[in-house]
């Protein structure tokens, strides 16, 4: 597919990095040399120097052509003026990224008048998943599939885990009900477990199944889930604002710590519901008097990474139970994982990875689509979810142990209709199933994929 990227911030860069692993016709547009050549000096694309609302420039980097025109810039309004000159100009797909809490209420309508196929928001992804990681606090990561009624939760094993030095088949997992353990990293390896795989303190594992399902299993393995009722958030940006809307909905109390006073104003009248702090959250003393760290949760979302992991770090010290960290620098990942910081929220890379679920649906628009992806250890597994459909038949009405699957697959759940179910040898795909499948095969764009 040619795909055209306008803005070449971070998260511009992000999307190119992986559109480029998919082997698409790139071309990417920002008005600042720099950036350009480092994308050009890094990533198998193409550059083109320009304002990306210019029609011209627009036409130069190939828009009468493109399959899908993506604009990232920094600026709402600029995005949304260059996919509707791309879309005029005859460019099959536009996607904008619209961040202003003000446009949230007209996505539909700008879909409709404007001509969007997808409207993406960082700040509200990266939100809606924390909102999920508290939903289960002793998780680093939530993923949902089917619409919510399937979750994939990750989480380090540790020594007091009853899970950890015991095989997954004498406790009754990998197959426990509706849970299944999915995938692993176990020391530099990456691996899709059976039952004879026995966990050890400091593995990763991801567990799939329903959310009463899995609470059931954390409680099993020693980890009883306390709700989040109380949350303290450093920093008022767009992703605080969106996340003190989602925690009001289900009751959890919010405080949040802003520097600056005008923004302190705004937040008070966006957020009847929370309070405002206004002053400095590294200051020692302000975090005492105000009892920051008496809370079940802490929140580093300030705009400086280096804030965000100090801060988180503090929290974790004082003994905070849920500590959780943005990040936007690759390099510093690694880094705040190794201080035992494990729930880090990068808006950049479930941009990405929300563009890459679109693009590999336009590719296979006449099979079985990806309905949902989500990457997990560095990339190496990835979790899809797909609708069969009839053109799935290869794979359809046949028991799993009859098919010829790739290496490094399995397929972890299935929805149908109201059931959930954990896939057994002897379990068929029928026609309408949503079907998660994880596999070390990355790439897969339709259901037929995971045969060999």
């Amino acid at each position: 597919m040619k795909i055209i990227i306008v803005g070449n911030g971070k998260v511009g860069y992000a999307i190119a990095r992986e559109m480029a692993k998919e082997n698409h016709d790139i071309v990417m547009v920002d008005s600042a040399t720099a950036a350009l050549r480092r994308a050009d000096s890094t990533l198998d694309i193409m550059c083109v120097e320009g304002n990306g609302a210019s029609i011209s420039v627009l036409i130069e980097a190939g828009a009468r052509s493109a399959d899908l025109v993506i604009a990232v810039t920094d600026k709402d309004e600029t995005n949304l003026v260059c996919c509707l000159i791309a879309k005029k100009l005859g460019a099959r797909h536009t996607i904008a990224r619209v961040r202003n809490p003000e446009y949230r209420r007209d996505a539909d309508t700008l879909k409709e008048e404007i001509g969007l196929d997808m409207v993406i928001n960082p700040d509200l992804s990266a939100a809606q998943e924390i909102a999920r990681i508290l939903s289960f606090p002793t998780a680093s990561s939530v993923e949902p599939f089917a619409q919510g009624r399937i979750d994939m939760i990750g989480f380090q094993v540790q020594e007091k885990d009853s899970i950890a030095g015991t095989t997954l088949s004498t406790l009754g997992v990998p197959r426990l009900s509706n849970v299944l353990v999915c995938a692993a990293e176990h020391g530099d390896e990456v691996i899709i477990p059976d039952g004879s795989f026995a966990p050890v303190p400091g593995d990763k594992l991801y567990m799939i199944g329903t959310k009463p399902e899995l609470q059931k299993m954390l409680l099993a393995i020693g980890r009883p889930q306390q709700r989040v009722r109380t949350v303290s958030v450093l920093g008022g940006s767009r992703i605080a604002v969106y996340l003190a809307w989602e925690l009001a909905r289900v009751g959890t109390k919010v405080r949040l710590m802003e520097l600056n006073h005008d923004k302190c104003l705004r937040l008070a009248a966006q957020l009847p519901h929370a309070m405002i702090i206004e002053g400095d959250g590294t200051d020692s003393n302000l975090l005492q008097s105000e009892n920051i760290f008496d809370s079940d949760a802490f929140i580093s979302l300030t705009d400086r990474d280096e804030e965000n992991l100090l801060m988180a770090l503090n929290a974790q010290r004082m003994g905070v139970s849920k500590v959780i960290a943005k990040m936007t620098r690759p390099n510093y990942i690694d880094l705040v994982r190794a201080t035992g910081i494990d729930s880090i929220i990068s808006p950049k890379d479930i941009t990405a990875g929300q563009i890459t679920r679109y693009v590999r649906a336009l590719a296979n628009s006449e099979g079985s689509a990806v309905e949902s992806l989500y990457r997990m250890l560095d990339g190496a597994v990835e979790a899809l979810e797909f609708t069969a459909t009839a053109a799935s038949a290869p794979v359809l009405n046949t028991p799993l142990k009859d098919l010829k699957l790739k290496h490094g697959l399995l397929l972890a759940a299935i929805a149908r209709g109201r059931d959930i179910i954990i896939p057994g040898g002897m379990t068929e795909i029928r026609e309408g199933d949503q079907v998660v499948v994880v596999s070390k095969a990355i790439g897969l764009e339709d259901l037929r994929d995971i045969l060999n």
